[in-house]
């Protein structure tokens, strides 16, 4: 532990050296070295992260980097409010009994084959991610994938594995799908029209060459499981798995959240009617829709909020918001934006190529709500210079959500799933058993998202 704390001192200090070297002020120099040092720790030592945020964020504070006011600006109380929100409307689902009757309703197949079984968990787990968010779906995915294979008595982690993959491919598709999709949506003043017409298109092509890939990769794990299925039928299964229909309480919960998503889909269309500031209706949807269910539900409604609401993954990112905020503050993300745009060669399709790729990369390795924070400030700089920057917007969103797909660690939705792995069926993923199929995936898809936000003018206006 000293050995990783001294290579984080020396790599922030020599950042911040560095930083000065290449032009920036002291105070800009001094706002990377703190926020720089964040991230270090926030990857060398996880379990200390929100730690290292308050520290941060209080030394930037200290050393007169931010001021108190900037701070709380920068900290995104809005995207914070928004994720309050939804985590309240999915425990009542979850309550109600939702996923465990959506689970059993999609994989209720006829004819099942294994391939079958492949797209069915592929496209159930990105759809549901695109609603309920990437960590909801894998835990009722991976709870699904565990009886049927249990039943064929084949391995389940390479559908496990699949379905985390299209899990991390589907939350981009919306605002819904994945923290850094509200982040991004509130920073560009994007709408989830925006996502619908741009994101969701690309996300589900994304989908089809992940399918394609998986298929090919596990093809001796599928072609077992189709002799399984022929040897002990399906029957039995299926009965197990017959849909029970949504009882009172479900269709109420179901009929709250349906609005909710319905207003959300149109909240442009009626901030412009009521001549609202952007996304004040996608913010307030789910406040809303939230505080009903706490009247109905008032007896659980305080479990609601501190049972149900990840509060130290919420305090994280305000923290870690006005940090980068911070380098906004100082000016340091003007620097940084002119320095990568003459690298770029002030060709916005080559430095579309650098965010998506250096965004991917680093959400392999980082999660990338950290990696996505530190960007932001740098792309609304190069709005300043004149050029239209929503492909910029869009190769973030895509890098942060598919180069999860690339290790273990590179998203919040695959450490849950694995952990789920180890608990359940004490099964320890190593690091290689993930990593080559997560590295064809990730490359492969990310190809894609550069080739379409490259040559495609739909992605460019």
């Amino acid at each position: 532990m000293l050995k990783k704390f001294i290579i984080l001192i020396v790599i922030s200090l020599g950042l911040g050296f560095l930083s000065k070297n290449i032009g920036l002020n002291f105070n800009q120099a001094l706002a990377i070295a703190i926020f720089s040092s964040s991230i270090l720790g926030t990857l060398f030592f996880w379990d200390f992260r929100l730690g290292f945020a308050f520290v941060g964020i209080s030394l930037l504070l200290v050393s007169r980097a931010i001021d108190l006011e900037s701070a709380i600006k920068f900290a995104s109380l809005d995207v914070i409010l928004f994720l309050v929100g939804m985590m309240v409307l999915v425990a009542l689902l979850k309550e109600s009994g939702f996923f465990a009757w959506i689970v059993q309703l999609i994989l209720r197949v006829k004819n099942l084959t294994a391939l079958k079984f492949v797209i069915v968990i592929s496209v159930a787990s990105a759809l549901l991610s695109t609603v309920t968010s990437e960590v909801v779906s894998i835990i009722f995915m991976v709870a699904a994938i565990f009886e049927i294979c249990d039943y064929f008595e084949v391995d389940p982690v390479p559908y496990v594995i699949i379905s985390v993959l299209a899990t991390n491919v589907g939350s981009a598709a919306t605002v819904l799908g994945n923290p850094i999709g509200i982040l991004i949506a509130s920073k560009a003043h994007l709408t989830f029209e925006d996502f619908i017409i741009k994101a969701l298109p690309l996300s589900f092509g994304c989908l089809i060459f992940t399918i394609l890939l998986v298929s090919i990769w596990y093809r001796r794990p599928i072609s077992k499981m189709d002799t399984q299925i022929k040897e002990l039928g399906n029957n039995e299964m299926l009965i197990k798995l017959i849909s029970v229909p949504p009882d009172k309480e479900l269709k109420k919960a179901l009929a709250i959240f349906g609005a909710t998503l319905f207003v959300i889909a149109f909240h442009h269309r009626l901030e412009l009617f009521w001549k609202l500031e952007p996304n004040t209706i996608l913010i307030t949807a789910p406040l809303f829709s939230s505080g009903l269910v706490m009247i109905w539900k008032w007896k659980r409604a305080r479990r609601y909020i501190e049972k149900d609401v990840e509060w130290w993954t919420l305090l994280f990112f305000m923290l870690l918001f006005a940090q980068a905020g911070a380098l906004k503050y100082t000016g340091a993300t003007d620097v940084l934006a002119e320095k990568l745009l003459g690298l770029a060669g002030n060709n916005i399709s080559a430095l579309t190529g650098i965010v998506l790729w250096t965004s991917a990369i680093g959400s392999s390795v980082l999660d990338n709500v950290v990696l996505v924070a530190a960007f932001i400030p740098v792309i609304q700089s190069f709005q300043g210079l004149n050029m239209s920057v929503e492909p910029l917007w869009w190769a973030l969103l895509f890098g942060g959500c598919l180069g999860g797909n690339i290790t273990l660690m590179g998203s919040t939705a695959n450490i849950v799933a694995l952990g789920i792995l180890e608990k359940d069926k004490n099964i320890r993923m190593t690091f290689f058993r993930w990593f080559w199929v997560g590295l064809a995936v990730g490359i492969v898809t990310t190809t894609v998202v550069w080739l379409a936000l490259t040559y495609v003018p739909f992605y460019k206006a």
